[in-house]
């Protein structure tokens, strides 16, 4: 257990319910429902604690430059020692009789006061941390001003100009100024509004509260009665000079003076009734003018930052700290406008949900500061200039020696880089996808995206290579973008863009009734126009298109791209609707940069696309990737009519042609489109669709040809070959899912590129490709790769399957080949280079001829068993014997739960397989010590236990 010595917290504390400050310290603390407590210094400078019992922590009040008081749900109040490297209680205590509501520690003061629910005040020495047995009766207080009982203690503070002089503010609308020495009221004032908050002008003369009806009362102290003056900020006055209109609570009230001007009264809530879905907002006044400021959250406290911690001195107000539900946010007061600094915590990481995550320990020692270098360009505007006034602590020494980045994709498409080295995160780079797609959709379009509409643009998986820096990232739209980092900005006029179209034919049964098809589409005889890749809102000039198809769910804009330095689109792949249903969403994604591969799956089957010539390479269905070593026996289905195939590509150039030219047969372009037709038992099987070849020169470099790929996997074996009699389609769903249907849907769940053996009994390491599925087979594809420089640029990838290597209980989750050692081999990748050569030819060609990196093990070693292949499902891990293939060890992991989240991580002590459990356990096995030739066994090496909400895991 001493592996994992600390959890460390990143993001917004989860239901926050106070906040203090630290004037002299400069630290802010900000407390839990759930107990927890945050602190908050310079940026970096940051603390967690958890009171053990796990109640709500209701006030924090700061013993200035000294400790931290806390006041719990549970009536408790603890003293905290903030003098050391991690805060601990150095002293508690319980109320077991009355309810704790308000506390208050005066500045340089030794006595804590505790107001409670009966009305009482209690007052603690805070060096003994014991009552001092000096109590407060509400009767005595209020004495004969009530008949009723005055409600629970709401504040308590002392008079700035007089220690011994206390305001005692009861929720019925008592204010009570109580004389410490004489232990008697001085004045009392009775309002017959409930009170919110009070707060003291600096000079000790006057007073403010705020009321449930939305006003604000100023008491002069010696003044008896009424107040000398009753504001509504938000209340419409009458013309006959009626009491204003009631409005909302106003639930707290500061009031603060500056030396050279008007005081500032800064106030939450308080709103009219008649603002419904309005905002929260803080209201600053300061002298005739009125400033509402809408926040993004409900406001749970906020504090005014002074320039001096004596109460009894002008105040000089220079920020607001606002803490809300789900943000925290600081208000310049002293710049126009009021403007917000810049948050420098990573509190944002949630600031639109998070969707996706992904870890990348040890990355080049130069991608860190290229990341920051692109991101400081990327500063918002609006922000105040000054410095981040919360500047307390100091930066501990960092433990880590290696750069850790952490990648968060997002539900608006947003996806952040985080340097995650150090114990504090830091915003690196944030790029937004989103920018790709066009968003102002026209009604008809609107119909093409209701399955995603509400975040349409979410992130959902990413794929990213830390050395050539290439990333990829599917959205739930089912699209996959592929970028480039580059440091220099350029101007993409047209988007290159593949659209990918997976079909299965209606299966038409005897009785004329659906078979449970998959997404069908009916393709035009040859002489018909084909399907293009036009706008959504034209989207084909074929008449079986007035459903929908070929329409991909989003579109990609048309008008010229402006990328700034980073990360810059270089393709974008849409899966397109067939016949008015939507493409199955993406469930798995893997890129390599040193075969120019970028593949992908769903529940349908697996594509490849090489981003380099920009084609499709392979488009299979995942009853195709067995061959006839299906396990499943899936049985032939009913006989059906199928149709020959056809495929537009559309030859855009630079953007101005018109509807028409998109529109021409596919042999009227620039581009050929080729299908393979391979024999099979009982008809013809379209195995391999659309490779792009180039007729003339290497075209495929240019980005103003926009690609349509029509991807087709035709009917199951037994279906009856083409047959062109009739160009009509049926299309109907049965009601019921068979146990067969199921199995045909099985999904690509897991990819792994990497060089090993890809057939039983090879000899020789081969470019492969393992494909893990949900119903826990792992699949090996051989890659045949034309050689480096001009003739990758113009030879085509060949993919062939090679059958299934292992069975699994449970989805495949993860996939690494390690060497006879038992090290993780990684994949080959290919170094960053700058793809916007602006240099010579002689530098354009030493890019061109850039070999990549393959990092597979040496010849010398004893090829007989030489590599072992580690796979991890939901229920079991399998190590298994390369090239023979026999499986030397099989563990199983959980019966009772499942993996959501496995990882193989080289660590000190070897390779280990981490998985992360349903049931919150974390789990490492890992195998022994010694070699790895006579038995790798697997073994659970740590187990920790996390609470694990079922709403994170749905």
């Amino acid at each position: 257990t001493g592996l994992i010595a600390t959890t460390v917290r990143h993001g917004f504390p989860y239901q926050p319910s106070s906040m203090a400050f630290d004037p002299v310290q400069k630290i802010l603390a900000i407390g839990t429902q759930s107990g927890a407590l945050r602190l908050f210094g310079r940026p970096g400078v940051e603390c967690y604690c958890q009171h053990e019992s796990g109640a709500a922590v209701i006030q924090l009040q700061f013993l200035i430059n000294e400790a931290l008081v806390s006041a719990l749900a549970d009536d408790s109040v603890h003293l905290w020692n903030l003098r050391q490297k991690r805060p601990a209680i150095l002293h508690s205590l319980k109320f077991n009789r009355e309810r704790i509501t308000f506390c208050h520690l005066p500045f340089q003061s030794k006595w804590l006061y505790i107001g409670t629910e009966r009305g009482n005040i209690h007052i603690v020495n805070v060096e003994s941390f014991m009552l001092s047995g000096y109590v407060i009766m509400w009767n005595k207080a209020i004495e004969l001003s009530s008949k009723a009982h005055p409600g629970p203690v709401v504040h308590i503070s002392d008079n700035p100009m007089d220690e011994g002089k206390l305001i005692i503010g009861f929720e019925s609308g008592i204010v009570v100024l109580w004389d410490l020495k004489s232990k008697k009221a001085d004045y009392r004032y009775t309002y017959d509004e409930a009170i919110h908050s009070v707060a003291w002008h600096h000079e000790g003369k006057q007073f403010i509260c705020s009321h449930s009806d939305g006003t604000l009362t100023i008491w002069n102290v010696r003044g008896q009665g009424k107040p000398i003056q009753t504001i509504t900020p938000h209340g419409k006055q009458p013309k006959d000079g009626k009491k204003p209109e009631p409005c909302k609570p106003i639930l707290k009230v500061e009031y603060k003076t500056t030396r050279n001007g008007d005081p500032f009264i800064i106030l939450s809530g308080g709103l009219s009734y008649d603002t419904v879905g309005r905002r929260p907002c803080l209201t600053v006044m300061h002298g005739k003018s009125t400033a509402v400021l809408e926040m993004d959250y409900p406001i749970v406290d906020f504090l005014t930052l002074c320039e001096t911690p004596y109460p009894n001195d002008f105040q000089e107000p220079y920020a607001v700290v606002v803490l809300l539900e789900k943000d925290l946010v600081v208000i310049d007061l002293a710049q126009n406008g009021y403007p917000i600094f810049e948050n420098p915590y990573p509190l944002t990481i949630h600031e639109s949900p998070v969707t996706c995550c992904e870890y990348f320990a040890d990355c080049p020692v130069d991608l860190i500061p290229a990341l920051y270098s692109v991101g400081s360009r990327q500063k918002r505007q609006g922000y105040s200039k000054k410095e981040w006034p919360i500047s307390g602590g100091n930066w501990g020494q960092g433990t880590q020696s290696y750069p850790e980045i952490i990648i968060t994709g997002h539900a608006d498409g947003t996806v952040k880089f985080w340097d995650a080295s150090a114990i504090m995160l830091q915003v690196l780079y944030k790029l937004k996808t989103a920018k790709v797609f066009d968003r102002n959709r026209s009604k008809e379009d609107k119909g093409s995206t209701e399955t995603s509409d509400e975040d349409p643009f979410a992130i959902q998986i990413m794929s990213w290579c830390p050395e050539s820096r290439m990333l990829c990232v599917a959205g739930v739209s089912a699209n996959v973008i592929i970028y480039r980092f580059s440091k220099l900005e350029v101007t993409t006029e047209v988007l290159l863009e593949v659209r990918m179209q997976y079909e299965l034919n209606d299966i038409e049964s005897p009785d004329g009734g659906g078979g449970g098809g998959e997404q069908t589409s009916a393709h035009p005889t040859p002489g018909a126009s084909p399907q293009t890749s036009g706008p959504p809102s034209h989207p084909s000039t074929s008449s079986n298109n007035s459903d929908g198809g070929n329409i991909p769910c989003l579109k990609v804009r048309s008008t010229p791209l402006k990328q700034s330095p980073g990360y810059q689109v270089d393709l974008v792949v849409q899966l397109v609707w067939v016949s008015g249903e939507p493409p199955q969403q993406i469930t798995s994604l893997a890129l390599n940069s040193s075969y120019g591969l970028v593949v992908f799956g769903n529940s349908n089957g697996l594509a490849v696309v090489d981003y380099i010539q920009k084609t499709v390479v392979l488009n299979l269905g995942t009853v195709e990737l067995y061959g006839s070593n299906d396990p499943y026996q899936r049985q032939p289905r009913s006989p059906r009519k199928t149709r020959q195939p056809s495929g537009g590509l559309c030859d855009i150039n630079e953007g101005s042609a018109t509807s028409e030219d998109r529109c021409k047969s596919p042999t009227s372009g620039n581009l050929s489109f080729s299908v393979l037709l391979r024999e099979r038992k009982g008809g013809v099987h379209i195995c391999l669709v659309c490779l792009l070849l180039p007729l003339h020169c290497g075209c495929f470099t240019s980005l103003c040809f926009l690609l349509t790929v029509l991807l087709s996997v035709c009917p199951p074996r037994g279906a009856n070959p083409l047959d062109h009699r009739d160009n009509s389609f049926s299309r109907s769903r049965s009601s019921s899912v068979t146990s067969i249907d199921k199995e045909a849907r099985e999904a690509i769940s897991s990819f792994h590129f990497c060089e090993t053996f890809a057939r039983k009994g090879d000899s020789t390491l081969t470019h492969c490709l393992y494909v893990g599925t949900s119903l826990g087979t792992v699949l090996a594809l051989a890659l045949t790769l034309p050689p480096a420089g001009e003739q990758r640029q113009l030879q085509p990838v060949i993919i062939s399957p090679t059958g299934m290597l292992v069975r699994l209980k449970g989805s495949i989750l993860r996939m690494a080949v390690l060497d006879s050692t038992g090290s993780q081999v990684p994949p080959a990748y290919e170094p960053w280079y700058e793809p916007n050569v602006t240099a010579d030819g002689e530098e354009r060609e030493k890019v061109r001829k850039r070999r990549p990196v393959s990092v597979s093990p040496s010849t010398s070693q004893d090829l007989n068993e030489s590599q072992y292949a580690v796979v991890c499902s939901e229920k079991q891990a399998k190590v298994i014997s390369l090239p023979s293939q026999t499986c030397i060890y099989k563990h199983s992991i959980t019966e009772t739960s499942f993996i959501l989240r496995a990882d193989v991580v080289q660590m000190s002590q070897g390779v280990c397989v981490a998985c992360f459990c349903a049931n919150g356990h974390i789990m490492t096995l890992s195998k022994q010590n010694h070699h790895i030739m006579s038995s790798i066994k697997l073994f659970l090496l740590l187990k920790l236990s996390f609470k694990v909400r079922h709403k994170c895991l749905s």
